[in-house]
């Protein structure tokens, strides 16, 4: 996308350089995921590396205010903060994603689910909208022979999602049409964005991953790309609808994705609809990737933490789908959180000096 499209884009959405609206306080926020049960040594663990917010997964059976308001007090003993609290079953749901049998259902849990992060005061979760999951080959290695994610197009893979496995070449037995897949999410989102609004939620929306145009006979066409995220959130047409922007799987999708990941974060953050960003990078675009460490990959990563800052990004930058370190799981969170926050140092000064000038 060149310069001149993106900002006839940008004129168009009507969105662009809108006041914050977000409930929460300025500036880049660095945090690392817990489980549904957070141990003392997690929260001293968080405290050593500097890192004071989390995002909490959890089981669906404990879905509920009361858990979540138990969560949150263990957290804050510590003197740290939750961010967000989901589970497998509020996002890529086939039922809701493909309209088979049980839609309705699912959406009404989903409600249900906003309702009770509202009460809990959580402010924000994450949604994503796959019918098939996320998609992988083997594993293979990457710096120092760690052991990471890999996707090879040419080997087909197969997709994963709350322990589910989704195969080729029809996972649902049939071709989709785009048509189907905008019709189904558009009837999804008119559904839940005025109970996201009622409750005071913000709903991040992450990427397709991988981001190819078709999966075992199901369209990747709503976020697998940025013309699609951009019809996706106007069709939302909601101040609580926007963009958990996940780094790591906008560069698995190199050109597919139509924009560069400056670019799409200069268009989503200008409207100030960035609220997570997932912080890791890649080996190489699609057709074949390994997830790597974030000063191992294809793409600068401190470009993208300075563009955050620069469209004052007010959210949670966060890593994930860590490859393997000797030491134990501690050992790639510590190490990309220390990244992060000297990126994030970075940005803040160099930012500040330029703003001076």
């Amino acid at each position: 996308m060149n310069r001149r499209n993106f900002g006839l884009l940008l004129a168009a959405s009507g969105l662009a350089a809108s006041e914050k609206k977000t409930p929460w306080a300025p500036g880049i926020k660095v945090a690392v995921q817990l489980g549904a049960n957070p141990s003392d040594a997690d929260l001293q663990f968080m405290n050593q590396i500097g890192v004071r917010y989390t995002s909490v997964t959890i089981d669906r059976k404990d879905d509920n205010v009361e858990n979540f308001l138990r969560i949150k007090a263990k957290v804050e003993s510590a003197g740290l903060r939750v961010w967000n609290i989901g589970h497998d079953g509020n996002r890529n749901q086939e039922e809701i994603v493909l309209n088979l049998p049980g839609r309705d259902a699912r959406i009404e849990a989903y409600k249900q689910y906003l309702k009770n992060c509202g009460k809990a005061n959580i402010r924000y979760v994450t949604y994503a909208h796959m019918g098939n999951g996320i998609w992988h080959t083997e594993r293979e290695t990457t710096r120092g022979s760690a052991s990471a994610r890999g996707y090879d197009m040419a080997k087909g893979g197969e997709g994963l999602w709350a322990g589910k496995i989704f195969k080729g070449p029809l996972s649902h037995g049939r071709l989709y049409t785009e048509n189907e897949l905008w019709d189904n999410y558009e009837y999804f989102i008119r559904k839940i964005a005025p109970v996201a609004e009622e409750n005071g939620v913000f709903i991040g929306i992450h990427p397709d991953d991988p981001p190819v145009p078709m999966l075992a006979g199901i369209p990747r066409c709503i976020f697998g790309n940025f013309e699609g995220y951009r019809k996706a959130i106007a069709m939302a047409n909601s101040p609580n609808i926007g963009v958990c922007f996940c780094v790591g799987t906008w560069l698995e999708g190199g050109d597919l994705m139509g924009a560069d990941v400056i670019t799409a974060i200069k268009y989503f953050g200008e409207m100030g609809k960035i609220w997570k960003v997932h912080f890791r990078n890649m080996s190489a675009p699609l057709p074949h990737f390994v997830e790597t460490f974030v000063d191992n990959g294809y793409y600068d990563m401190y470009a993208v933490m300075k563009t955050l800052r620069e469209v004052n990004f007010d959210g949670i930058v966060i890593g994930d789908h860590f490859p393997s370190m000797v030491g134990g799981d501690r050992v790639p969170v510590a190490y990309t959180a220390a990244w992060m926050r000297a990126y994030v140092d970075r940005a803040n000064a160099e930012v500040a000096a330029a703003r001076k000038l």
